[in-house]
């Protein structure tokens, strides 16, 4: 079988390059605001992991070989908030944070027993109407200070908490 859709690898390729090198991802903090620019409500997507497990979850994904950084954001969030979510992708691809995620527990605050993974962290402004699509069951918007809550942290896997109350701080949220 012949991939013909460029960037992508096969599962066979794919886990062979996790195994040897890191990868570059996106992760989208998707948030309202009020007329004046302040942060009202974080969106957190409901998943199901491979493993069955319920979990909270950030917009994320991986960066496609060949792909602008700014194209792998606007993709994901497409992908994980449906094409009507009108997202504000700032002017300037500056993360709020880079994430340097692990196979390994304890390395750093953040977690993936998958591979090696370096995640640049945005908070973009949402004005549309969002309907979770993939493997999203559900996208819950909550206030910063449910958002920043450790109930809620607990509820997200890897280090995404964490990720979660950087993005908090970075725009004079968090609780």
């Amino acid at each position: 079988m012949t991939d013909t859709t460029p960037g992508w690898l096969a599962p066979e390729d794919l886990e062979l390059t996790r195994a040897r090198m890191p990868i570059l991802y996106v992760d989208a903090v998707p948030v309202r605001v009020d007329d004046n620019g302040e942060v009202t409500h974080i969106g957190l997507l409901l998943r199901i992991g491979p493993d069955g497990t319920v979990s909270r979850s950030l917009v994320s994904g991986r960066v496609l070989h060949h792909e602008r950084v700014r194209d792998a954001l606007v993709r994901h969030l497409e992908k994980d908030l449906g094409p009507v979510a009108l997202p504000r992708v700032p002017a300037s691809l500056q993360p709020f944070t880079v994430a340097e995620f692990f196979p390994t527990e304890g390395v750093t605050a953040y977690h993936d027993p998958r591979q090696h993974a370096v995640s640049l962290a945005y908070v973009v402004p949402v004005a549309g109407d969002c309907r979770p699509r993939q493997d999203a069951l559900d996208l819950v918007w909550f206030t910063p200070e449910e958002a920043s809550s450790p109930q809620l942290q607990e509820e997200m896997p890897g280090g995404r908490g964490t990720l979660l109350r950087q993005a908090l701080a970075h725009v004079g949220r968090l609780a």
